[in-house]
């Protein structure tokens, strides 16, 4: 897995560096301001390509006594990383652009300029899908980070060929600061999100999707021993996934008893998790007066009353630092 997320990004950071030159020539030739927005914009894929590569490198490196959770969550930094050069570029732009309303630039070579950025905006968006798609599969934030930028950057280069292309046809060379101006928005906008992203991963924000997709796989997997779950914890960084949970189990269950049910649980989310996986489950014994209400054991000799409902276990209740009696309450 870490070795296919290491080829995709050094994939990823050649043909950013290749497009970086074809769309610097572009502007070279055309003197456009609209078609440096997308050459500065590669700037930062190739920045952010290279940081990129070493974040996936120091992320597949084990856990040690300095990172007894492991390094996965540089990859939230990358992204914070990637975001903010995306920021200052559109910032950048917006000087630029301004700058050139007052002081226009003569436009020249814009059919040859129209068709580089095609190239390179079909390239991205190749390449943008590609890495997005991959980095659902391998769980990494850094490659669906960097997929996302280039189908950005892709969907922004072509806009920006029909902005020019209406600058061929009209003459009118003032367009050009403005599609410039409204193309840096939309980049700043797209910067944010990914900043807003990091910042969720590294402040420990919970994530709704690795929490549902465990919920739903205990509930699959649910046995009538495990008669409560609750106070859980879900955090991934990269690939690697961390569940903290208590499960409350039958009070006469002898310690051996215990340990075979709580490592069953751990093997049930362990084998369901393609990445790294690292469960701590601490065992509680029930409640007779509270839980026989909703304890699925149907032979259970200690029953003090009979099962009168059962609990549907949600990312909600299980994420609550409390056994689910309250419920009944």
């Amino acid at each position: 897995m870490e070795r296919e997320k290491w080829l995709w990004i050094k994939i990823s950071f050649v043909v950013s560096l290749v497009l970086l030159i074809i769309k610097f020539y572009s502007f070279y030739i055309t003197n456009s301001t609209a078609i440096l927005t997308d050459a500065l914009e590669s700037i930062v894929n190739v920045v952010a390509a290279g940081f990129a590569t070493y974040s996936i490198y120091l992320s597949s490196t084990p856990r040690d006594d300095n990172h007894p959770y492991g390094h996965g969550k540089i990859e939230f930094f990358s992204a914070g990383v990637e975001g903010t050069l995306i920021m200052l570029a559109g910032l950048f732009i917006i000087y630029q652009s301004i700058y050139n309303f007052f002081f226009p630039n003569e436009l020249e070579r814009l059919r040859e300029g129209i068709f580089l950025i095609s190239f390179t905006g079909l390239v991205n968006g190749v390449l943008g899908f590609t890495l997005q798609k991959k980095g659902k599969k391998l769980n990494s934030l850094t490659l669906e980070a960097n997929g996302k930028h280039l189908l950005t950057d892709m969907i922004s280069s072509f806009l920006l060929i029909v902005g020019v292309f209406i600058i061929y046809l009209t003459g009118l060379v003032f367009l050009d600061s403005v599609i410039a101006l409204l193309f840096s928005i939309y980049i700043i906008y797209s910067g944010y999100g990914l900043v807003r992203r990091s910042v969720a991963g590294l402040m420990d924000e919970a994530d709704p999707i690795a929490v549902e997709s465990t919920v739903r796989v205990i509930n699959h997997f649910r046995k009538p021993n495990w008669i409560d779950i609750h106070n859980m914890r879900v955090q991934q960084y990269g690939s690697d996934r961390h569940i903290d949970l208590h499960l409350t189990l039958p009070y006469y269950l002898d310690l051996r008893q215990v340990h075979d049910e709580v490592e069953e649980l751990e093997s049930v989310l362990e084998n369901d998790w393609p990445g790294e996986m690292e469960v701590f489950v601490h065992a509680d014994p029930c409640l007779p007066e509270k839980c026989c209400h909703y304890c699925q054991i149907k032979d259970c000799a200690v029953r003090k009353f009979p099962i009168d409902t059962k609990i549907e276990w949600t990312a909600l209740n299980m994420s609550k630092n409390q056994k689910h009696y309250h419920e009944l309450i």
